[in-house]
């Protein structure tokens, strides 16, 4: 390999590894800008909805990522959705007899995880046919196995 060749690979390698470097260093930032603002999120949301101290910090920062990190619509967000969720879901969880016609058709199966331990979910649109339920029971039955899917 010539002398050139050579330099321009290793300059190239050094461009490489000053842009992980960089997005590491990016990375590092909002990851520390995020937890400064967890707690500041989690201090409006409880003083205005006191139910909502199981809330984990996981579930905070994905608010705050949707909304830019900002504390106050991120809050707004959040409060919505906890809202939403009690109205929605007044047990904690839909049970599958809830949704009997959504689940007859034999549309979502869980198929175990990726090799990054992800949950791997395979829906079968062409099985989705207006049931008697209508939109109500289907709302139920997509809450239903978003929850189990998190869940795993």
């Amino acid at each position: 390999m010539s002398m050139n060749c050579q330099k321009i690979m290793e300059s190239n390698e050094t461009t490489e590894d000053k842009e992980t470097r960089s997005d590491q260093q990016h990375t590092m930032k909002n990851n520390w800008m995020e937890q400064t603002k967890i707690p500041q999120v989690r201090a409006i949301v409880e003083r205005q909805d006191p139910s909502s101290k199981e809330v984990d910090d996981l579930t905070i920062r994905r608010f705050l990522r949707a909304r830019g990190l900002d504390i106050g619509k991120a809050s707004s967000m959040l409060l919505r959705y906890l809202k939403w969720r009690r109205e929605f879901v007044p047990n904690g969880s839909i049970s599958l007899l809830e949704t009997p016609n959504e689940v007859a058709q034999n549309k979502m199966f869980l198929q175990g995880s990726d090799k990054k331990g992800r949950p791997i979910t395979v829906i079968l649109g062409a099985r989705h046919f207006q049931s008697k339920g209508g939109l109500e029971e289907f709302k139920r039955f997509v809450v239903y196995g978003f929850d189990k899917i998190c869940s795993r």
